[in-house]
């Protein structure tokens, strides 16, 4: 299939009301923005954060070219909440999306009609917005369908659950299904991930007069471990020792294909490493077309993850040191799980080959990116912007504090307030509850509870806890918190 028949240009979709301010007109034209999210790479999975098993020039590029966040914070630590606090501008406690709830036979929770994302903001703006990748917010025509949440174009796995596949048999082009040729669920022919990057550059090379705003959320390198037989792949083959992965029933492509489960993989590590090495190539071609088009200088790019490493369909954090260091996983509130790496690069704005230790959250996204294109949201948000901080300048306007909550495994929540740091673990479980106190200027790594040993700093950071959410009733949590 010609990829240029996946992609339609100027499609017109209503707009929600979102009552963003107007801005005077400015005789500099208003800058792009290129999100690019990748799905459960962890802060220590590129080599500009330290990892040392393989490189990524192209990231470490950006890192040269812009300013790395060394504190930066995914919404959740999980997919589809992070990825609503990242689109909504609201905490863990306020998003509409709590958790990852799967909806039958594809597709996930909506969000709600009335929720205003940052694609409607800057569409009100005059932005050309589009999604390409992985959404996990809502199934084709439902109110959280990305064409009813501010995104013009969309192209790529509208179902999280879907994407757990690269060889899968269809992805969607706005609500028209695209098979994927070749691909029948038993016979793999086309890499998802290739096609998807296809259609985005596709989408750049055609881009007209607007100012616009690409979310880019590739889904490497999420399990399941899968990359094409390529020379990528074959650089790393025999280079690691390996524990083959066996998938359960199910996991292998067949009649009796279970498309949640993970295939097995004789050569998990090598797998992986050909996968963020594919990321970093598709990181590369994107910013290449970006120059080829004469749309680098003006364009605001941002590089993250969605939450921390994981260890799903044989990965292995541990062997790759894919945190860094830090304590926890995928689906963890200790720092491994929800810290993320976080790359800003905007030529002649954003300082050049600089680190920051500014704190950089998801829920920040939406004014931050409001006050790039010169507007102020006009709506409910946790986050403040940080502009000041990209541009390298005094960040006067901090958070007093942070708050994260993750529904599965019992309930975990945490708060974060200055060097003090409160995770809670089984907070549906009274009888289990754990409760840990770090402070992380002294330990980062989150090794010691200071619990006990501080139980006025425990009562202040439970206070902010019980304070930072409100109930939804589509995901119902713990509505009356144990205190301490």
């Amino acid at each position: 299939m010609n990829i240029q028949s996946l992609i339609v240009l100027g499609t017109t979709m209503s707009l929600l009301s979102c009552g963003n301010k107007p801005i005077e007109k400015k005789s500099e034209a208003k800058p792009n923005i290129l999100f690019i999210l990748a799905d459960d790479l962890g802060y220590g999975d590129v080599s500009c954060y330290g990892q040392k098993n393989f490189a990524t020039p192209h990231i470490d590029l950006l890192a040269k070219q812009g300013t790395r966040f060394v504190r930066a914070y995914a919404g959740s630590p999980v997919c589809a909440p992070s990825r609503s606090v990242l689109l909504t501008g609201l905490t863990s406690g306020h998003t509409p999306i709590r958790g990852n709830k799967e909806l039958m036979p594809e597709g996930q929770q909506p969000i709600p009609a009335g929720t205003v994302t940052i694609a409607e903001i800057l569409k009100a703006q005059g932005y050309a917005t589009s999604a390409f990748g992985k959404w996990g917010l809502g199934f084709v025509g439902t109110e959280g369908d990305p064409n009813n949440q501010g995104f013009d174009e969309f192209f790529g796995y509208n179902c999280q659950r879907q994407a757990h596949r690269y060889y899968i048999d269809h992805l969607w082009h706005n609500s028209k299904k695209v098979m994927l040729p070749g691909n029948d669920l038993t016979h793999k022919v086309t890499y998802s991930t290739d096609t998807i990057t296809k259609a985005a550059l596709n989408y750049l090379n055609n881009i007209g007069d607007k100012p616009f705003f690409m979310y880019l959320a590739i889904t490497l390198p999420h399990a399941e471990l899968l990359v094409p037989d390529d020379t990528i792949f074959k650089s790393f083959d025999g280079k690691y020792t390996e524990k083959p992965y066996v998938g359960p029933s199910g996991a292998e492509y067949g009649p009796n294909i279970k498309i949640i489960n993970y295939v097995s993989q004789p050569k998990p590590h090598a797998t992986f490493a050909a996968m963020v090495t594919r990321l970093d190539n598709y990181v590369g071609m994107v910013m290449e077309k970006l120059k080829e088009k004469g749309l680098d200088k003006n364009t605001l790019v941002i590089f993250t993850s969605d939450n921390g490493a994981h260890e799903e369909g044989g990965a292995d954090p541990a062997f790759f040191r894919s945190t860094a260091g830090l304590r926890g996983i995928k689906r963890d509130l200790f720092e491994g799980g929800i810290r993320v790496p976080f790359i800003a690069v905007w030529p002649g704005k954003v300082p050049e080959n600089t680190s920051s230790n500014q704190i950089v959250t998801f829920w920040d996204m939406m004014p931050t990116l409001s006050a790039v294109a010169g507007t102020e949201p006009g709506c409910k948000t946790d986050g403040i912007s940080l502009l000041p901080a990209f541009l390298g300048e005094k960040q006067s306007q901090q958070h007093e504090s942070y708050y994260w909550e993750f529904h599965e495994n019992n309930g975990r929540q945490a708060a974060l307030k200055g060097d003090w740091k409160l995770v809670l673990y089984n907070v549906m479980k009274p009888a289990k509850k754990e409760v840990m106190l770090f402070n992380l200027a002294s330990d980062p790594y989150e090794t010691t509870n200071l619990a006990k040993q501080h139980p006025e700093k425990v009562a202040e950071l439970m206070q902010i806890i019980n304070d930072s959410r409100v109930p939804v009733q589509s995901f119902p949590f713990v509505e009356t918190l144990v205190k301490h």
